[in-house]
């Protein structure tokens, strides 16, 4: 006779614990995780602790995968540059002479802000870096777009804080725990930052599509102005982002703007620099309430986030 496929515990003490106190927990597992869903629902920012000591126990490692990432990367172009070195060579001379024609374009119109601004009184010191650092994990696989900073409360980070890469503008710093900060990246779903093009300043708000690409609306409609290849920078308004800071280039036209691909990609990014929030770091009035005001924007994480 075939053995029967269902084992009753029978007179069992034993097993008839085990099975009750393994319905009990799973009872009570799905009653607390509930829980934690609907206060996080409530309250995004209830588990903002918990998430800073999490980032911060975790740092040691992402660190030292960034570090090694870099330099695995670093190999590769090495290795890479090795065979390609002779038709590189020649593509790079020809972008020096280009290079040292805008180079020196771009040195007259310095020259010329300056004595503009010395004119009009206005301060020309440059904007002070409040840390740079690393950005050592990210959200590849989630439908938001986070990434985790190396440097937190104790570097003088605080909520609102730009994060830019030479390349161009990364994010802003949303929840800042003692040795790490998350930041929202300007690919997220929910991140809209006012840009504008570079060569002639049409306005425009940069929004991410959570997929490395970002929309870009315009706010005068009417004919569409944009061309594939056209560059956006920050404008400055709202007083968050600093003005001049690349975001990113067009490549698709759409019915009331384009699609952009960003500039600065944060997988490529080994070091970025925070900014203070442009309008504290130009004095502008009752700029010192603007940051945390921003910060508590709908970019906080939700549930199961």
């Amino acid at each position: 006779m075939a053995p029967p496929t269902i084992r009753r515990t029978g007179f069992s003490k034993r097993a008839q614990y085990t099975n009750f106190f393994g319905y009990l927990a799973g009872i009570v597992g799905a009653l607390l995780g509930g829980l934690f869903v609907l206060v996080s629902i409530i309250d995004p920012s209830a588990f903002s602790g918990l998430r800073g000591l999490a980032s911060d126990a975790a740092a040691p490692a992402g660190r030292a995968a960034a570090v090694g990432r870099d330099e695995g990367r670093s190999f590769t172009s090495v290795v890479g540059g090795f065979f390609m070195s002779g038709s590189r060579k020649a593509s790079l001379e020809k972008e020096l002479e280009l290079a040292r024609v805008r180079l020196a374009e771009a040195q007259a119109v310095a020259d010329e802000n300056r004595r503009l601004k010395a004119l009009l009184g206005l301060p020309q010191d440059a904007v002070k870096v409040i840390a740079t650092a690393r950005l050592i994990a990210s959200t590849p696989t989630s439908t938001r777009r986070f990434a985790t900073l190396s440097v937190g409360r104790n570097a003088g980070i605080g909520q609102g804080m730009p994060v830019r890469s030479p390349l161009g503008l990364v994010g802003r710093v949303m929840e800042v725990s003692a040795t790490t900060s998350l930041v929202l990246l300007i690919t997220d779903s929910e991140s809209t930052v006012p840009v504008q093009r570079a060569r002639d300043g049409v306005a425009a708000f940069a929004q991410g599509h959570g997929d490395g690409t970002m929309q870009l609306r315009l706010i005068n409609l009417g004919i569409n102005p944009l061309k594939p290849g056209d560059v956006f920078v920050t404008s400055g308004a709202g007083g968050l982002y600093r003005p001049g800071v690349a975001v990113a280039v067009v490549s698709q036209l759409t019915s009331d703007g384009a699609m952009a691909r960003v500039l600065s990609d944060p997988t490529a990014s080994e070091f970025v620099a925070v900014d203070p929030v442009f309008a504290v770091s130009i004095g502008a009035p009752g700029a010192v309430n603007a940051a945390p005001a921003v910060a508590e924007g709908n970019g906080r994480p939700k549930a199961g986030q």
